[in-house]
């Protein structure tokens, strides 16, 4: 029995900072050596960090990660064990995304990536070029610094595999992992027993379970050993690396780690027997048969063992039950671990947020309140680096260190409910309970007299004085004066953010929270630069259905029994007036309910439906429900304020992205923000449709409704009826 222990990791890098991330490398290499393990396995572009988008552009990127890479080889890291590590590499003026393959101070072979990660969140091909070159290995001379301290000049550069005398390994990298033509099937049949898999994936809710399926799959119809390697944790941008590295079998998974932590290094390892992989090939028929006359790829000779013999201290690693966490548990454990990252890098000493008692604002204040709850729990796991964090950013002094998570939140978060003559005593009296709970610091702030002297400043410039629509005002009147409150609350977020540390003699800032839902986003509804404006906002990409089903868990889950209150309560902005008659709901506000926004992101960005090819699908998924004509209705009206609103995309608070319908302007969601709104083509073609339908419809008999058994959904309740969907690889 020929066994093989291997390591792989999940790394906290962070883009350009050269130094946390080789001493992150280092650590994890050692950890890796001190189990035993002969391969280690590092995450794509881990040297530079993935997300350092056109720093990549930079000669200094590149020329610093061989500086890193030659400090490497120049120490004992890599003595009797193979190193992947990942970094950008210039070959003939070309800059590729590459794995170096280290072992005993050498560089055994360079694998450029193949197939480029370039949708959704993904621009490779602005910073890299794919390696083409699939039946030869060229000769790479290293730069004349690493050549000299390794007393090598040169190095296998390509598309290829390492033959060790006992094992056959080659590399994946991300991408290549769910491409129909992977790498790793013509490597297979070449005798390759070991994948490695450097990957830069990034968190979205409901996603893990598919890159685990292609893990699993990689190794079922081919046989081997799949080591998969993560970023986890945020790289210094909206994306949030869930990490989840995992080594696969044949088919079953034998070791997974961590999907969200607060660790800047794990490392897990198994023991793998690689006489199970040829006892499993060799059971396969089509395999056998197709293996004999596949044609050979290219190879580097390593005159090395990795392996050792089976003994009764040391066996092969058994299968272990994927861990998969709910929605639920997602939406708040990925943006609690972001927010300590970007808290703990910025430099800030904590959070502000304006809490209204609402859905979304007390979303965010729960996802702060069990970031720190994980803070003090992993302090009193014994991390040590998560300890010197919480003692800068809280302020500890005399030995002291946070062992309480609602102490700690009244030393770093600030809530600030921001009231008016339009707020209600509800609303007051429920963020006062929940602060209570998480244990921020709270602001009871009542800004009345500020918007007064904003009306009289106004009624001095031009001699009138606006009334809401309740009182006679017009429809300009009601939307500028719930404008100036909504504004205000943004200009007194930041003041109180800057000052309230000095008030209470601490040093340093506060960041302020945002908490716009990624539905109102894709609607519009908000004011362009109000309390929605802040420094980060770790709910911008979660829809209002998934923050209600949260709110409901995390009542339970985190003990803010207050939450159950909240999410009960109707959706309100409380910016008008409210009379026995009238009382102001946001899904009246903006003419659609939750559900169906939904729905028209899901079809607008995921199943990339312009408004008659989305009127066409609703006509069917709401059939029986509404007619031709209400669905026509419904879809212009969505396109006409999605249209108008676009503009307030360009300044978006930066969000955790968290759903595949981000109307995110700058990154995920390329699109223009000058339309014109009355989309007279395509209305007019949704009218004429309609109108077909209508006739047709009326001439059969009425249809029968469909049971809920009846209908395919997916985690958001909506039925795929698109033709053709998402890409589901870029990202995963």
């Amino acid at each position: 029995m020929r066994l093989l222990k291997v390591a792989t990791c999940n790394l906290n890098q962070w883009a350009m900072d050269f130094d946390t991330n080789l001493r992150n490398i280092k650590e994890s290499i050692s950890k890796a050596k001190e189990s035993g393990a002969v391969i280690r396995v590092g995450p794509e572009l881990e040297i530079t960090g993935y997300g350092c988008e056109d720093h990549f552009l930079e000669q200094d990127t590149v020329a610093h990660s061989w500086e890193c890479l030659k400090n490497l080889l120049s120490g004992d890291w890599t003595d009797g064990i193979l190193c992947s590590i990942g970094m950008p590499i210039i070959y003939q003026s070309v800059r590729y995304n590459c794995q170096v393959f280290c072992l005993n101070r050498r560089i055994l072979m360079i694998r450029p990536k193949m197939c480029l990660a370039n949708d959704g969140n993904y621009r490779e091909f602005r910073w890299f070029s794919a390696w083409t070159l699939k039946d030869e290995l060229v000769d790479f001379q290293l730069p004349n610094d690493v050549a000299e301290a390794l007393s090598q000049e040169s190095a296998p550069f390509g598309y290829g595999y390492i033959q060790f005398l006992d094992v056959a390994i080659a590399a994946e990298t991300c991408e290549e992992l769910f491409t129909s033509d992977a790498p790793r099937i013509a490597l297979a049949l070449n005798g390759v027993e070991v994948f490695t898999n450097a990957s830069g994936s990034h968190h979205q809710l409901r996603k893990l379970n598919l890159r685990i399926d292609a893990i699993k799959s990689a190794t079922l119809f081919c046989g081997g050993v799949y080591i998969y390697s993560n970023h986890q944790g945020c790289d210094g941008g909206r994306l949030y690396y869930d990490g989840c590295s995992c080594i696969a079998i044949n088919g079953d998974v034998v070791a997974q780690g961590s999907q969200f932590s607060l660790k800047d290094i794990e490392v897990l390892t198994a023991q793998v027997d690689l006489d199970a992989i040829a006892s499993y090939r060799g059971s396969i028929s089509s395999f056998r048969e197709q293996a004999s006359h596949k044609s050979k790829l290219p190879f580097v000779k390593a005159p090395y063992k990795l392996c050792t013999s089976m003994n009764l201290q040391i066996f092969p690693t058994s299968p272990v039950k994927v861990k998969y966490h709910c929605p639920e548990e997602e939406i708040v454990f990925g943006p609690s671990c972001w927010l300590w990252d970007y808290l703990r890098r910025s430099g800030a000493s904590g959070f502000l947020l304006p809490l209204s008692g609402g859905a979304d604002s007390s979303s965010v204040a729960a996802i702060v309140g069990s970031m720190c709850q994980l803070v003090v729990k992993d302090i009193e796991n014994g991390d040590e680096q998560v300890k010197a964090d919480a003692i800068r950013i809280g302020q500890y002094k005399n030995g002291e260190y946070p062992t309480n998570s609602k102490e700690f939140a009244n030393r770093i978060f600030y809530t600030v409910y921001m009231g008016t003559e339009n707020s209600s005593d509800a609303t007051r009296s429920r963020a006062k309970k929940l602060a209570d709970e998480i244990g921020s610091w709270h602001l009871d702030v009542p800004i009345d007299s500020v918007i007064s002297a904003l009306l009289s400043l106004f009624q001095t410039i031009t001699g009138k004085r606006p009334r809401y629509k309740v009182d006679g005002g017009s429809n300009a009147e009601n939307l500028g004066l719930q404008n100036i409150q909504a504004r205000v609350r943004m200009v007194l977020a930041f003041m109180l953010a800057s000052l309230m540390p000095w008030v209470h003699n601490k040093s340093g800032f506060f960041l302020v929270l945002g908490s716009s839902n990624v539905d109102e986003a894709l609607r519009g509804y908000l004011t362009k630069y109000d309390c929605s404006s802040a420094d980060i906002n770790p709910i911008g990409s979660v829809s209002k259905q998934d923050l209600r089903a949260f709110l409901r868990w995390a009542a339970i889950h985190l003990s803010y029994t207050s939450l159950k209150e909240i999410e009960e309560a109707p959706p309100t902005a409380e910016l008008e007036p409210i009379r026995p008659d009238y009382n102001q709901l946001d899904e009246v506000d903006m003419g659609m309910t939750y559900e169906e926004l939904s729905a028209y992101g899901r079809l607008r960005k995921i199943f990339r439906c312009g408004p008659v090819s989305m009127f066409q699908n609703l006509c069917h998924r709401w059939c029986g429900r509404l007619t031709p004509t209400e669905v026509g209705e419904k879809v212009k009206h969505f396109f006409k304020y999605y249209s108008i609103n676009r503009h307030k995309m360009t300044v978006l608070t930066p969000s955790y992205h968290a759903e595949s319908y981000s109307p995110e302007d700058n990154r995920f969601d390329l699109r223009q923000f000058l339309y014109n709104s009355r989309w007279p083509f395509q209305f007019r073609k949704i009218d004429e449709l309609a109108r077909d339908l209508q006739t047709k419809q009326q001439a059969l008999p009425p249809p029968v409704p469909p049971t809920p058994e009846d209908e395919s959904t997916n985690g958001s309740g909506m039925g795929v009826v698109a033709a053709g969907a998402a890409n589901p690889s870029a990202g995963l």
